[in-house]
């Protein structure tokens, strides 16, 4: 077989990988997605009227947030390898580091917009069990990572 005819497949190939490893992050990220909002769920006792104004806001602002911290910060860290922390001058460092400060501030800003409109139709007492609830959830999640990592 020529170079010719084995080219596009291997291409289309490695393609498809790289398509079907996506398409797995996409489905745990959306089972763990399911799993978080039956939890907060079981944990705020959300009224009917409050459930239906709280998942829009939650869910905008949960996918904002997914936005920030894993599309901008993962390519601040793909700059960060030991060889390119090596060969980066001090102006290059500066722009980098002010681009994270840029992303800690949007997601500051945002945390902030978020907890206002939250006041305005949940009860302090409710926010205050949902910083707590997602902790909670987050730690519950590290620890079954952690203990599925430790069985392989």
């Amino acid at each position: 077989m020529k170079i010719k005819n084995i080219l596009p497949i291997f291409l289309f190939l490695i393609t498809f990988s790289f398509y079907a490893q996506n398409e797995k992050m996409d489905e745990k990220r959306e089972k763990i997605k399911a799993y978080k909002v039956s939890f907060l769920t079981t944990e705020l006792d959300l009224t009917s009227v409050e459930s239906e104004k709280f998942w829009p806001i939650y869910n905008a602002y949960d996918d904002k947030q997914f936005e920030l911290r894993h599309q901008k910060m993962k390519a601040y860290t793909r700059k960060l390898t030991e060889e390119s922390l090596k060969n980066m001058s001090e102006k290059e460092a500066a722009t980098l580091l002010s681009q994270i400060e840029n992303t800690d501030e949007e997601l500051y800003i945002l945390r902030k917009k978020y907890t206002t409109n939250l006041k305005k139709i949940l009860p302090a007492k409710k926010i205050i069990i949902l910083r707590k609830s997602e902790d909670d959830f987050n730690r519950k999640l590290l620890h079954q990572y952690r203990d599925k990592a430790g069985k392989n």
